[in-house]
């Protein structure tokens, strides 16, 4: 299947390891050129060398703090200057600290906001006029599962990702008739350093091993395992795609069904 992405621009956040790393290589694999970042030069440098060399396409790595607005004007700065326009902006990062509401200051709801939802907002105004200009764009957010089922000792998390669903749900119905469509992909359990971290942190709580938790996660899923990064990047791949042109305000969980809720 042709996903028509040959010679788009796309602009990944959180793109060093995890989830945005598969993302980025499945568009890049795809044909599009990518602005890839993160906070370390070091680890956004690897990544753009690696990427471009196996996909065989333009890559610029960009270090830059997305909770910031200098971070934000840096990641879109470069990808004007560098290729003129974005046509697809995946929104990523790094979830915030885990724990349940006693051990959150305000300095750590503010530093959640900012990362989670400050980041969107900002880099979809960025993004916007250009895609409104064109008759063409795709803003992919990546939140969780916390924004349908809340999960235990997730509490800045599952607060503030729904925060970012209600934002991206209001502003797909009002770029929807641009040509640009806005829509959240819900990463479930899923082989990355923070679903390790967090296995470590409930099961330290739990009197456990972390290969416990982990092994109890996956027993709670229908499909017994937990996820692998390429398969939720399959799915932003064909969001971000010609294919996609009629989906737009929809939050699509990558689970194996852990969601239990019929909507």
């Amino acid at each position: 299947m042709d996903l028509g992405l040959k010679g788009k621009i796309a602009v990944v956040g959180g793109s060093s390891r995890g989830l945005g790393r598969a993302i980025a290589g499945e568009l890049a694999a795809e044909g599009a050129s990518l602005v890839v970042t993160a906070r370390s030069e070091h680890a956004v440098a690897e990544a753009a060398e690696s990427i471009a060399r196996a996909a065989g396409v333009h890559v610029v790595g960009v270090a830059a703090d997305t909770s910031k607005p200098e971070g934000v004007a840096a990641l879109a700065g470069a990808a004007f200057r560098e290729f003129g326009r974005i046509d697809v902006l995946v929104t990523n990062t790094g979830g915030p600290p885990a724990g349940p509401f006693e051990s959150h200051s305000p300095a750590a709801w503010q530093s959640a906001v900012d990362r989670l939802l400050f980041s969107v907002v900002e880099l979809s105004r960025a993004a916007l006029p250009g895609m409104k200009e064109r008759g063409w764009g795709r803003i992919i957010n990546i939140t969780s599962i916390t924004v349908k089922q809340p999960v235990a000792e997730l509490m800045l998390s599952n607060s503030i990702r729904a925060a970012v669903t209600g934002f991206a749900r209001t502003l797909a119905n009002e770029v929807a008739a641009s040509g640009v469509t806005v829509n959240c992909v819900l990463p479930g359990y899923t082989r990355t350093d923070r679903v390790t971290e967090l296995a470590g942190r409930v099961a330290s709580a739990r009197g456990l091993r972390p290969e416990d938790m982990l092994h109890a996660w996956d027993d709670e899923i229908p499909m017994k395992r937990i996820a692998e990064p390429p398969e939720l990047a399959a799915l932003v791949a064909f969001l971000a795609s010609e294919r996609a042109s009629y989906i737009t305000a929809a939050s699509i969980p990558v689970d194996g069904g852990w969601i239990r809720s019929l909507y």
